[in-house]
């Protein structure tokens, strides 16, 4: 049987029972799982409530009732990869005293179990949270004090080895051109529907809106922002991507954050804007004194700079509410048109005919933040990087760190499993001793050979070491190269490196082939006469050998005729004497043709001596 593999279920929705929301539903196999894996923790649960289910990504929250308390238990939705990127934000955070919920390890102490192709991980569940107030900005206030902080405890993040490394840091460029693209899809899809009502009305502001975005783009390229983002990833810190009423609330010492798992590295001030804007939606007027207090509180708690507040002002001006409200259309034009299109115009038109005199109050406010410190340097090339490794079920390895330039990164000391690597050290030589010792190239750290290296060190020879020093010490004006096997008929060696000289040494021309000592040249001499002689003793005795051995006459095979077997034939036939010739040796020397009873034996002469023999005739 197959392994049940998570995914959206939101297809189910005609085969449901009649009355069931898919948000609060989840398949029967997916629900198993979850048993199961609660099974892989120190903990015994009672019961199990579903809270909240993702029926169009695949993602659910259960709170549990065990005998170490109350507990929640997740599946996130996403990759498994993608996923160990905010199990480990969420650990760093914790580690680093946010008010996040902590994870809660395996039996076998790991952070996550990997079932069904995604990934679970079990958290402290806080029974006394409550949502701040929205009526008042004094919950406002507090919502963006604990975003401030949680951005500034979020600083020096590394992912661990595995994750995918999440970054919105060098999109927003795109992020704006995509706005700015789709807003012409919405021209493009209301002059396709001429006979509906709202599409007139669409293309009556549309295009004050096109105008708009590009004005706010244009001066975004002339902003601090390529600066601001060469500064990279861990400078900045996680944005909570998300960030609202519902995943900021109030509990024990102030705003707690959940539902971590869509963090990623960006500028923080795009959740405060997003917190901002909304709430400014959702009141129906852009109030001054709303947005000064919010940002005030934020600024209180992780400060800002005169630059991030331009940023800050360039996102908020930017159309995001109308794009935001009005995207639908892409996906079903005519049914958005004629239900929904005409109350959200009235919603965003009424809110836009307070936005613009907000916001140029709100820029007067630039100077009272001082400058921020960004450099001008080369932009470093900021791209989302997706590893391929395969995701180590439970182990925290470290990651290493991409290399930035030198001025954008600050120490961390937050990752003690991180092992720095150092890179390779060169070959270090050291000059000419004047000791008259050899000298010996020192390495501190010894590099991998390829081919070429092994090219070279066949064609280049190693100087012979000086063994008498007293005689002749080492002469440190000339610099002495090596030289090839034949000089006659190959130059020098162009790709053998020289030993260093000193600095005061003079141009020589190269050097001659080396003659070897005296003393050496009589050394070979006398070894090649033994030699000689050694050789002359053998092939002596290889020839002595030869003459006692006695030889095999190979001769041809005679042609064979049919026997006559008659018997006439076999009274005629004469009988044959076979001869034999006998070598005796004198007594007391060694005969070979004797056995070891003294008895001589029928053999035939050596060759050689057939051969002599048959000379003196």
């Amino acid at each position: 049987m197959e392994e049940y593999r998570i995914g959206p279920w939101d297809h189910l929705e005609g085969t449901v029972d009649p009355g069931i929301v898919l948000e609060q539903y989840v398949p029967p196999e997916l629900e198993a799982i979850a048993w199961k894996v609660a099974e892989l923790y120190e903990m015994k649960v009672s019961d199990m409530t579903l809270v909240t289910s993702k029926p169009d990504k695949g993602g659910a929250i259960w709170k549990m009732n065990t005998d170490r308390g109350p507990r929640s238990i997740k599946v996130l939705h996403r990759e498994p990869k993608r996923s160990l990127f905010s199990v480990g934000s969420q650990e760093y955070l914790v580690n680093q005293g946010a008010r996040v919920p902590s994870l809660i390890r395996t039996k076998d102490d790991r952070l996550y179990v990997e079932a069904g192709g995604k990934l679970w991980i079990v958290t402290e569940w806080i029974e006394s949270l409550v949502q701040a107030s929205k009526i008042d900005l004094e919950g406002a206030a507090q919502l963006c004090t604990g975003l401030g902080e949680f951005h500034k405890l979020s600083q020096g993040y590394v992912p661990p080895f595995g994750a995918a490394r999440s970054t919105r840091l060098p999109r927003w460029p795109k992020y704006y051109e995509k706005i700015i693209a789709k807003i012409g899809w919405f021209r493009d899809i209301a002059q396709a529907y001429p006979e509906l009502s709202a599409s007139s009305r669409l293309l009556s502001i549309v295009d004050d809106y096109d105008r708009q975005a590009r004005e706010i783009y244009e001066k975004f390229k002339l902003s601090s922002y390529p600066r601001m983002a060469a500064m990279g990833d861990p400078h900045w810190g996680l944005a909570h991507q998300d960030y609202g009423w519902s995943n900021g609330q109030m509990g024990p010492g102030g705003i707690w954050i959940i539902d971590l798992d869509g963090v990623a590295y960006d500028l923080p001030i795009r959740d405060l804007r997003k917190l901002i804007t909304s709430t400014m939606d959702d009141m129906g007027v852009w109030d001054l004194t709303w947005i000064r207090g919010m940002i005030e509180a934020y600024h209180q708690a992780n400060p800002i700079d005169r630059e991030t507040f331009e940023l800050l002002w360039l996102d908020m001006a930017f159309p995001n509410e109308f794009y935001k409200h009005v995207k639908e259309i892409v996906y079903q034009p005519t049914l958005f048109m004629e239900t929904e299109l005409n109350g959200i115009l009235d919603r965003v038109l009424i809110a836009e005919s307070t936005k613009w005199q907000a916001l140029a109050e709100l820029e007067q406010d630039k100077a009272n933040y001082v400058p921020g410190h960004y450099p001008e340097q080369e932009a470093a090339v900021l791209l989302p990087v997706e590893r391929t490794e395969r995701v180590l079920e439970g182990q925290e390895l470290p990651m290493p760190e991409l290399l930035p330039p030198a001025a954008m990164v600050e120490p961390v000391t937050t990752q003690p499993n991180i092992i720095p690597i150092s890179p390779m050290e060169p070959v270090a030589v050291l000059p000419l001793i004047e000791t008259g010792q050899p000298t010996r190239r020192i390495a501190a750290s010894r590099p991998r050979r390829t081919a070429k290296d092994k090219s070279q060190r066949r064609n280049a020879k190693a100087l012979p070491p000086q063994r008498n020093t007293k005689t002749r010490p080492a002469r440190q004006d000339v610099k002495v190269l090596p030289f090839a096997r034949d000089t006659k008929a190959q130059p020098a060696a162009q790709d053998a490196k020289a030993l260093p000289v000193a600095q005061d040494a003079k141009a020589q021309p190269a050097a001659k082939r080396r003659r070897k000592p005296a003393s050496s040249q009589k050394r070979s001499a006398a070894k090649k006469s033994v030699l000689k002689k050694q050789a002359a003793k053998k092939r002596s005795v290889q020839k002595s050998a030869s003459l006692l051995k006695p030889a095999v006459r190979v001769t041809p095979p005679k042609r064979r005729t049919k026997p006559d077997r008659s018997k006439q034939a076999l009274k005629l036939a004469p009988k044959q004497k076979q001869k034999t010739s006998q070598t005796k040796k004198p007594a007391g020397v060694f005969n070979p043709n004797k056995n070891r009873a003294g008895k001589t034996t029928r053999v035939r002469k050596p060759a050689a001596a057939n051969n002599r023999k048959a000379a003196r005739r």
